[in-house]
C-alpha cells in the first residue's frame, strides 16, 4: 500500500507573523515535522504543499514541495478543501495529515500509528493527550458523577486530540468525507510531543522546551 504524507504550510499567519517558517532549536519551525516523516520507512512520500516556492529552502533534504492554488490560503478557507485538493492530485492508498505546529513530535509516535492502520487493523489513527481530570462539557460533568466523586485516579480519563497527525484510509476521505474513521487507532502521545503552537506564548513556551529537549 502506498502512503504519502503531507502538510499543508501557509507563510501569511495572521496570529503569529511567519509563525511556520520562526527558529526553533536551530532550525525553521516546519523543518521538525519534515525530518519525523522523513525517518519513517513506511512512508513513501513527503510532501509540503504550499503556495509559496520559497519554503522550499526551509525544508530538509527528501521533502516534495507541491504547489497550491494560493486561492486556499484564505483566511475562511476550511482545512477539508485544503486535503481534498491535494489528495485529488496525489494517489496513495494511505494519507498522512500532518501539522508543522506540532515540531516535538517522534518519528517512533508516527511509525506506531502509522503501523496501526496498515498492519493492525484500523482505518485511521490520530495523536491525542491523556488529560486524568475534572472534565466539563456545557456546564455539565464528563467522566465523573457530582453525587459520587471519584478519586483523581480512578476517573475515566479524556483523551484530546493534539493535531500532531492524523493518518486515514482514501475511502475514509474520499467517500464519507472525514479524517477519522470508524476503527481508529488513538495514540497517547506525551506532554512534549502534544505541544501545539498557536499563539505567540505557545511559540515562546516551545523555545524553551526546545532548548532542553533538542539538538540544533
Amino acid at each position: 500500500m502506498k502512503t504519502v504524507a503531507f502538510v499543508p504550510i501557509k507563510l501569511n499567519n495572521q496570529r503569529v507573523k511567519n509563525k511556520n517558517i520562526l527558529p526553533l532549536g536551530g532550525k525553521p519551525l516546519c523543518w521538525h515535522i519534515f525530518h519525523a516523516l522523513l525517518n519513517v520507512a513506511a512512508i513513501d512520500e513527503v510532501y509540503c504543499y504550499c503556495s509559496d516556492e520559497k519554503v522550499k529552502r526551509y525544508l530538509p533534504d527528501g521533502a516534495r514541495f507541491l504547489q497550491r492554488d494560493p486561492a486556499l490560503d484564505g483566511d475562511l478557507v476550511k482545512g477539508f478543501e485544503i486535503y481534498a485538493r491535494f489528495i485529488e492530485d496525489v494517489g496513495a492508498d494511505v494519507y498522512m495529515l500532518c501539522h508543522a505546529t506540532s515540531p516535538f513530535i517522534r518519528s517512533e509516535t508516527i511509525a506506531r500509528a502509522l503501523a496501526a492502520v496498515l498492519e493492525g487493523g484500523h482505518d485511521s489513527a490520530f495523536s491525542a493527550r491523556r488529560e486524568q481530570t475534572f472534565a466539563w462539557y456545557q456546564g455539565k460533568p464528563v467522566n465523573y458523577d457530582l453525587n459520587d466523586v471519584p478519586r483523581t485516579q480512578d476517573l475515566e480519563p479524556v483523551l484530546l486530540e493534539t493535531s500532531a497527525f492524523f493518518i486515514f484510509e482514501r475511502a475514509i476521505f474520499t467517500e464519507h468525507h472525514r479524517r477519522i474513521g470508524f476503527k481508529p487507532y488513538i495514540c497517547e502521545t506525551d506532554d512534549v510531543e502534544s505541544i501545539d503552537i498557536d499563539e505567540q506564548q505557545d511559540y515562546d513556551f516551545a523555545v524553551k522546551i526546545a532548548e532542553g529537549v533538542m539538538k540544533p
